[in-house]
């Protein structure tokens, strides 16, 4: 075996690698199979599943989930949020990040290499490409052949598949934000209002755009995930890796022969982990920014390592650690942090979840300061806007709390149906002829009537004059 090369971490750009081959510069991928590929597909096919049938179905006579943001009201199957419940959205975006930072410090970038939206698009459209337009030398051939009818076909066929894609995407994104059964009716029909075919065509001029055409720029350039991964992963991270221990140095070699000596490493050269790589990169320049960890180098290089007769293994994930002959540590401080940090904000959130209160009530005072009415008494008058989170209809009594010589006057009960709001007026009135002081704080109570220990309450003020 020849010198030994130590692991190097590389965090520039490569210089151009054979993947770019065709006339244009467009990174051309070489199809290819393997275990890791499979787990890409089951991965994009469950991610595909959630996201066109979820929009589909119903949910008690209504969109199962529809972000209704002209009645700002958010379904989310058999739950109705309201703005007053963003907190709760925002603690889900939190405990997204700190999954996301814990997967990373755990392996690195198999979110973008797996799941990521980006990456499975584009897997989708390279797909598209191989099917209208042959696989990686084919297309080679193609774009650097003079145009006819054949190439004119070609193109597009496949730009055909893009935009369909593109178009079916947008209609189910916007689907989660107007009605989706009456959205595609009204766009089979022709008939669809401006603001709607507005988004329908930004989004899928940004799907054919970013999976046809950008590709790796936004995992490399627009992406921020890619610029701040690197400080995030350590030496027992698990990353894609080449071991150039075992692979140095190249060189081709017959199948059967003995590479120790011709001096060899296991490393044949064949140059397939950069031609199925999506980003363009040459892993065997060590770790960059630009990979994704996608593993399509790995199960290429697997491939080749099977044909030849060698181990596998000699790209995979694998840890700095582990490169370097020693033991990758498993459970670490940074990981265990991220994830018992992930556990407890979990356990936050399914409490506030079990104690967000199904009635909330906010309290609007008139821009009125105060009034005389009929028996003498200063009133002021307030909007209360009362929500029901059930699913079902609610009958409420109004009341103040802790408030002697004050009177609630108006309607003291109200119906409200499920996961609706009622804005009510009503007027309180001061008892006192002479009031100890020009503003007093005063606090409503909503109570549901069947389930007394539902209620809400909100703080509004009082205001008289001190000279009567």
């Amino acid at each position: 075996m020849s010198e030994r090369v130590p692991f190097r971490v590389i965090h520039i750009e490569p210089a151009a690698t054979p993947a770019r081959q065709n006339a244009d510069g467009q990174i051309q991928t070489r199809s290819f199979k393997g275990v890791y590929r499979n787990v890409r597909i089951g991965f994009a096919g469950l991610l595909f599943a959630l996201f066109f049938a979820t929009a589909w179905l119903n949910w008690n006579g209504r969109q199962a989930v529809l972000w209704d943001l002209a009645e700002s009201k958010f379904h989310i199957f058999g739950a109705t949020f309201w703005p007053q419940d963003f907190i709760l959205l925002s603690a889900l975006l939190i405990i997204c990040a700190f999954g996301l930072f814990a997967i990373t410090v755990f392996a690195g970038r198999v979110w973008c290499g797996y799941s990521c939206p980006q990456s499975v698009w584009t897997w989708l459209f390279m797909w598209c490409e191989k099917v209208t337009e042959g696989d990686r030398n084919q297309r080679i051939r193609l774009a650097a052949a003079p145009w006819s009818l054949n190439k004119l076909a070609r193109r597009a066929s496949k730009h055909g598949l893009w935009l369909a894609i593109g178009v079916i995407t947008s209609l189910t994104f916007v689907g989660y934000f107007t009605p989706i059964r009456a959205l595609a009716s009204e766009l089979l029909s022709f008939e669809l209002g401006g603001v709607a075919l507005f988004w329908i065509l930004f989004f899928t001029a940004a799907t054919y755009l970013n999976a046809g055409w950008l590709r790796e720029a936004v995992c490399m350039h627009m992406c921020p995930y890619a610029r701040f991964q690197s400080v995030m992963l350590d030496k027992d991270t698990l990353a894609v890796a080449y071991d150039p221990r075992r692979g140095e140095s190249r060189g081709p070699r017959r199948k059967g022969s003995d590479p120790r000596a011709q001096q060899l490493g296991d490393c044949i050269d064949c140059t397939l982990c950069v031609q199925v790589c999506p980003t363009g990169i040459d892993i065997r320049d060590g770790l960059q920014m630009a990979c994704i960890g996608c593993a399509a180098c790995i199960d290429a290089c697997d491939t080749v390592m099977d044909k030849m007769g060698y181990r596998r293994g000699l790209i995979g994930y694998k840890s700095e650690h582990s490169l370097q002959g020693g033991t990758t540590h498993w459970l670490r401080p940074r990981l265990l942090g991220y994830a018992t940090a992930l556990v407890v904000m979990i356990g936050a959130l399914v409490i506030a979840l079990q104690m967000r209160p199904m009635v909330s009530m906010d309290v609007i005072k008139d821009r009125g300061l105060f009034r005389e009415n009929a028996q003498g008494q200063i009133e002021n008058i307030y909007l209360l806007k009362i929500i029901n989170k059930t699913q079902q209809p609610q009958r409420y009594a109004l009341s103040l709390v802790d408030a002697d010589g004050f009177v609630l006057q108006g309607k003291r009960e109200l119906s409200i149906a499920a996961g609706e709001m009622s804005e009510l007026p009503v007027s309180v009135a001061m008892l006192a002829e002479r009031p100890a002081s020009s503003s007093v704080d005063l606090t409503f109570e909503v109570q549901d009537l069947a389930q007394p220990q539902v209620h809400s309450r909100a703080r509004s003020r009082f205001v008289a004059p001190l000279n009567r």
